[in-house]
């Protein structure tokens, strides 16, 4: 059939004055809302992110689901958090900024360069991170602050633990998917449920990459970094995921776990023997003796910069040009600075894990290379290490920290899953890509 010039030109017209489809409304979280720009956004990021760790990317309809899920549950975090008055200012976000491109090896330029090549916003990257801090704050107020460990649970876990007494002697790895089932859940959302997490184990079974099936199915907050927990004495981790794991050689898939949380579907990684006692409870522990020179990262000093000096005193002390005591005194930011650096006998368990595990490495008399942990930079030197009785109090105290380690990774999950529960969300993904 012939059209006419004019009426070409109305159609052209008429499909020029078509609007077209920019962003659209995929979720509605209590007050909120999800665009699909949103969730385009997070894909593209934890993407980039999973490729730069040499992890495989799910299906891109596949972590959409689980992003927008993520969304949803961040957002309901968000608003309590808003609520609460938790927040992360722009100098705190600079300092996470800085150790981001530290740990990479690279200055912030070079790092926003990069991620900007990847076409994601610096920008957007930045409200990523200050989402993830204010989230980890968040938790530390309601969740970590709040665990309460009873006299009682030190009692039979101080009986258990003289049972267990090889455990103190071994460490295992654990990765972790868990399918959250939802408070108060029917008959057939259980079955759902379920039903999913042995599609995981499917998957896995099939060959498939822990990390990728993780990303894929896992509702944990370690999902997107592979659901590896951890080297951990078996007293640290929950009992049921020690009892699952108990009979597998590393490598193995556990038979489906079920918690007040869900479904756990559990690998064990590995176990390794860490010797001496510090893993466990036990009457006899190590301590030892040490100091430390500690530059705090600050608006002033940045990380690279922090690392530098410290790099530039250890060098000096190992020249014989200058003394801890002295360096400590002239340059630590530590309380401990007036006492030449001095900490006295340590606990295990006394100081940050990043901490702990560079004193552990080094031998008398040795100082270490410039270790980061959340207070800044450190040089450490351990000057002797001895081993005595515990005394009672402290038995306590030690079971005390391994119950809270056992059970915190629970709680945050209950609490996240309450949270998920009342919260009003209506699903739009569908009209949305119609």
């Amino acid at each position: 059939m012939l059209v006419s010039a004019g009426h070409a030109q109305d159609n052209a017209a008429r499909s020029a004055r078509q609007p077209v489809l920019v962003d659209a409304i995929i979720a509605v979280v209590n007050t909120d809302v999800i665009t699909m720009k949103e969730l385009n956004d997070r894909t593209q990021i934890i993407e980039q992110r999973l490729r730069r760790q040499n992890m495989q990317v799910p299906p891109r309809d596949l972590l959409q689901k689980q992003l927008l899920e993520r969304l949803i549950v961040n957002r309901a975090q968000m608003q309590l958090a808003r609520d609460l008055g938790v927040r992360v200012d722009d100098t705190m976000l600079d300092r996470a900024v800085a150790r981001i491109a530290e740990q990479n090896s690279v200055t912030v330029q070079v790092l926003r360069d990069q991620i900007e090549r990847d076409g994601i916003s610096f920008a957007r990257f930045r409200e990523e991170i200050r989402e993830e801090i204010t989230l980890q704050r968040l938790r530390e107020r309601e969740v970590d602050n709040k665990l309460q460990i009873t006299e009682s649970e030190i009692d039979n876990f101080l009986v258990s633990s003289t049972v267990r007494s090889a455990d103190a002697q071994q460490e295992i790895n654990i990765s972790q998917i868990l399918v959250r089932v939802p408070e108060n859940a029917s008959v057939q959302q259980i079955a759902d449920r379920k039903k999913r997490a042995e599609q995981a184990i499917e998957q896995l079974k099939s060959g498939g990459e822990f990390a990728k099936v993780a990303a894929s199915f896992s509702d944990a907050g370690d999902a997107l970094t592979g659901g590896e927990l951890g080297w951990r004495s078996p007293a640290r981790l929950p009992q049921l995921f020690v009892e699952a794991v108990e009979k597998l050689a590393a490598g193995e898939i556990a038979p489906l776990v079920r918690s007040a949380n869900g479904f756990h579907v559990l690998k064990l990684v590995g176990r390794r023997n860490v010797g001496g006692t510090k893993a466990g409870v036990s009457s006899v522990v190590q301590q030892t003796r040490a100091r430390h020179i500690l530059i705090k990262v600050s608006q002033i000093v940045s990380a690279a910069e922090a690392r530098r000096k410290l790099v530039e005193l250890k060098s000096r002390l190992d020249n014989g040009a200058a003394k801890f005591e002295d360096l400590a005194r002239l340059y630590s930011n530590d309380g401990s600075a007036s006492k030449g650096g001095e900490l006295g006998w340590i606990y295990p368990g006394d100081t940050v894990p990043e901490f702990e595990r560079a004193m552990n490495a080094l031998k008398p008399g040795e100082v270490s290379q410039p270790v980061e942990s959340p207070f800044g930079y450190h040089l450490i030197e351990v000057l002797e290490r001895k081993t005595e009785e515990l005394s009672r109090e402290r038995q306590r105290l030690v079971a005390r920290q391994a119950l809270r380690e056992q059970k915190l990774e629970e709680a945050y999950e209950d609490w996240v899953r309450q949270l998920r529960d009342r919260a009003y969300v209506e699903y739009r993904l569908d009209e949305a890509t119609r």
